[in-house]
Parts: C-alpha cells; structure tokens; sequence
C-alpha cells in the first residue's frame, strides 16, 4: 500500500484541471454552497481524453451543468489512471464537494476510494461503469449484457451462422470489458456455435487493437466479421487498417467484412452511411451526462431512490452496493442512422 499511496500524493499535485468546464471555482465549502445560490459543491472527473466518446460526454458535461445551473467544481481528468481518480477525489474533498462523478475504468482498484467517501458521506455517482466493491450512492449505465447479445446477434445473422469473427475486446479489468465479452461469448456458443470467435484483448487501446487484428487477417484472409467494444477508440485504427489492405468495401459489396461497433459516436454514423461498417450499439452519452449531474444534485441534496421504472424510459435495479439506473442503448443501422433523436446526430464531430 505505501508505493501506492506515495504515488498517489505525488500525483495530487499534478491533477490535470480542464478550465472553463467549472460553473464555479471558489475555494472551501461555505463559498462553494453559496456561489450557485446555495446549492452543494459537485466534483465531476471524466475517465479520458483519448475517446471520441468520452469526449462528446465532456461536452455535456459542459453543457448540462450550465443549462442546470449547477455549482460544479472544475473538472479533472484522470486519463485512464486510478491513482490519478483517487488523487483528483482527493482535490475535491478538500474543495467542499458534497457529491462526486466518475467513471473508473479499472471497477475493482476504486474500492477503497468509494468506502472513504462513504465514511464522509459523500454521495458517489458512476458514469458507464460498475464498481465491484465499495458504496455508490447510483450508477449511471447502460445494460453491457444486451451491448455484446446484440452484436453477435447482428453479426451471427450477417454471417449467416457460419465464417470467423474478430472481436476487439474492451479491458477485462473493466466491468463493461466482461460484460460485452462474456454476453457475446454466450451468445455465439448458444445461437451461432458455427461461427468461430477470435477474441482480441485490447485494453481499450486502438494501437493494440490494431497490431492485433492485423496479425489476425493475416493468419484468417476469411476473416467474415468484427465486433468491436468501443468505436471511439477503435474505430479510426481499424478503417485505417482495412483500407491499407485494400479490405475496406462497402456493404453489400462482394468482400465486406461485417463489422459492429458500440458507443454511437457521430463518426460511427458516417462510417454506416459510407458502408464502411454496419451497425453501432448506440450508448447515450448525452443521458450520462445529464442523469450523472441528476443524481449528484440528488444526492448531494440527501434524497433517495428506489428499484423500478423510472420517468425516463428506464429502469432502476438494486446491485450488492448500491442502484443503478440502466439507460436504453438502441441499436443503430443504415435504416435509422439519421434519426435525429439520436445524440449521435447532435453534437459537434
């Protein structure tokens, strides 16, 4: 525990402050309550900057802590690093937050950090993923089960039941990594046991993915399908790769290799409007955002949530450590891809 918590102070120091997302900068509790009229101090960190996704989170983010007139302190970004979330918490606490986002990427390293934020009470919210220990007060999510069951849905009837599949998998240290792998596992096995999977770990890393699956096309040339865990991470890396192999053909073109995705990111729609790849699973990084900052003011604010539908096309379910609110998560293909309900379609590329 010492060389952790050494490096952890180091980094405190460090915490990387993204100016301009803050609806308020003062210093100390008693300012920081009244200078949104009264209301708690949130601290928000975003998980990464190196995501398409992520980053369109960030936006709103921005966007939803003006337009609710929150008193956000500024925004941190952990940059894929549990000791920099647990140095970044650090800040807030001693910058008056009365509630905490964020969205670990490694769910089992933040355990510790949860409990301690329990002890003060303060509410914790998680965007997108499931801490496996440790208190939180909601997690903000979509169903990573149906993510993998509907792209080996997708890809199982796209191949026909037979051929190979590629899939670029997220970080199994992650619980949306397990989630989509383990779902999609189940479903080849039970529903397509003719197609063979070649599972890629990734750790949600494109130049990994990449390196990866070019030595898979190079030892299967019959490579039929890709399923890739995250598009704004792997997205660009993968296209590159199949162009410069001369295997990047549009759908419905002798050759085309059947790819989904899952994130719903406005560069995903083009590629499906080119042929370049099929379908996303779209997951609504504008209702993170928004619902994020929900439960924070809400919990912050002392009140409560049960297990059941919710007023937003949701449904909350009870976990081992606390709720967690599962927001829908549709599948987008060439038939819907414009259909302007989708975040996908508003928000800047």
């Amino acid at each position: 525990m010492n060389p952790r918590s050494s490096k952890i102070a180091a980094t405190a120091a460090t915490v990387v402050v993204l100016a301009g997302f803050a609806t308020a900068c003062n210093r100390g509790s008693d300012s920081n309550t009244s200078a949104s009229g009264g209301k708690p101090a949130i601290g928000v960190d975003l998980p990464r900057a190196d995501s398409d996704f992520w980053n369109s989170y960030a936006q709103y983010i921005k966007q939803d802590g003006s337009s609710q007139g929150l008193n956000t302190l500024p925004v941190s970004n952990s940059q894929n690093d549990v000791t920099k979330l647990v140095a970044n918490v650090q800040v807030f606490q001693n910058t008056g937050a009365k509630a905490v986002v964020m969205a670990p990427q490694d769910t089992g390293a933040i355990a510790s950090t949860l409990d301690q934020l329990s002890v003060k009470k303060i509410p914790v919210v998680s965007v997108d993923t499931r801490p496996d220990k440790g208190q939180v007060y909601m997690v903000v999510r979509a169903d990573n089960k149906a993510y993998g069951a509907k792209a080996c849905e997708f890809l199982g009837k796209q191949l026909g039941g037979k051929g190979k599949v590629a899939e670029l998998q997220g970080a199994l240290s992650s619980i949306n990594g397990r989630d989509r792998s383990e779902a999609f596992a189940a479903c080849m096995k039970e529903k397509f046991p003719d197609i063979q999977v070649i599972e890629l770990a990734t750790d949600w890393k494109g130049d990994v993915a990449s390196a990866k699956l070019q030595s898979t096309l190079a030892a299967n040339p019959d490579l039929g399908g890709i399923y890739m865990q995250a598009g704004g991470v792997f997205l660009q890396p993968t296209l590159a790769l199949l162009q410069q192999k001369g295997l990047l053909k549009p759908a419905g073109q002798p050759g085309h290799i059947a790819i989904i995705s899952n994130d719903g990111i406005p560069q995903e729609f083009d590629a499906i409007r080119k042929g370049d790849i099929d379908a996303t699973v779209s997951q609504p990084a504008d209702l993170y955002a928004k619902y994020a900052l929900f439960y924070a003011q809400a919990g912050a604010e002392g009140k409560t949530f049960q297990p059941g539908p919710t007023d937003h096309g949701s449904t909350i379910i009870q976990l081992p450590n606390g709720l967690e609110d599962q927001l829908p998560a549709p599948l987008v293909t060439k038939d819907n891809v414009d259909d302007k309900s989708l975040w996908g379609n508003n928000v800047s590329k």
